[in-house]
């Protein structure tokens, strides 16, 4: 079967391009030579072009998150044909039963661990239907699970929207070598360089930016380390807000190598209506 191939937008094409010829400008004008370094601007933008060609990947998240505290996860993600995700996520704060797992296939999330089979005779999951779920009551009982839905690799390309980016040097991050950008911008700016994006690249990182807008955070600080083949392989995002830090490090591994995701056993899994008719009973 052939594999469709996912193109990066017109605008997000365009822009790496323009990047690429301001950084080129200076060396080029009287001299005829290149550019023998990229702009930390160009950098970041040709890495984000990059990210829009991903469909695939494993990634590894470490930080703290307002109201959950500390939070270790990691995680295989799929964009097409259709996003799925599987993730085992640990909240260290809140108790020794705070270890999940969690599985996002076919427009439904189920949650495993101790807290899922609580009130559901011993079933080891629960299910979320996503078609229906908004940002009421149900949406808080997800707690640190609201945000296993994101996509990171279209957050990785968010330094994009700061007017500061600057380079940091040179790291190695799981034995690659990197170079390391730096660069703070509030969410405003994030959303206004939303503006020129194609509709389902829009709609996509906009939803990133309401769950942050949520846990309220306003600016943020952003580091992204960007190996040699312009591949954001780690990034940084941190911030304040009223109830507690945000400071949040993803690590990509496997980029666009098979992830297959499938749903828990049905005779495992309990439904938001049986855990709402649990709670009624108790």
């Amino acid at each position: 079967m052939k594999r469709s191939v996912h193109r990066p937008s017109r605008r997000t094409a365009g822009a790496g391009l323009a990047a690429l010829l301001l950084a080129a400008g200076t060396a080029a004008c009287g001299t005829g030579e290149e550019s023998p370094e990229m702009t930390p601007a160009a950098a970041v933008a040709k890495a984000a072009e990059k990210a829009e060609e991903i469909t695939s990947f494993r990634y590894e998240m470490t930080g703290k998150v307002p109201e959950q505290g500390r939070v270790e996860a990691e995680a295989a993600m799929r964009l097409e044909p259709e996003m799925a995700m599987s993730m085992k996520m640990t909240a260290a704060d809140q108790g020794d039963d705070a270890s999940a797992e969690i599985r996002l296939v076919d427009k439904a999330m189920y949650i495993g661990g101790s807290s899922a089979s609580q009130g559901q005779g011993g079933k080891s999951w629960l299910k979320f239907d996503l078609s229906d779920l908004d940002a009421g009551t149900e949406s808080k009982q997800l707690g640190a699970a609201s945000q296993a839905d994101k996509n990171p690799a279209a957050e990785s390309t968010f330094l994009t929207g700061a007017k500061d980016v600057k380079k940091v040097g040179t790291e190695k991050v799981d034995g690659v070598e990197t170079t390391r950008y730096s660069g703070t911008l509030t969410v405003d700016q994030l959303r206004a360089s939303l503006k020129d994006e194609d509709k389902e690249t829009r709609e996509r990182k906009e939803k990133s930016i309401e769950q942050y807008e949520k846990l309220g955070v306003d600016k943020f600080t952003m580091d992204v380390w960007v190996d040699g083949e312009d591949h954001t392989k780690r990034f940084r995002m941190r911030g304040d807000a009223e109830k507690g830090p945000l400071d949040v490090t993803i690590t990509f591994r496997d980029v666009n190598k098979p992830v297959e995701v499938t749903a828990p056993p049905a005779k495992d899994v309990a439904s938001l209506e049986d855990l709402m008719t649990g709670a009624a009973a108790g």
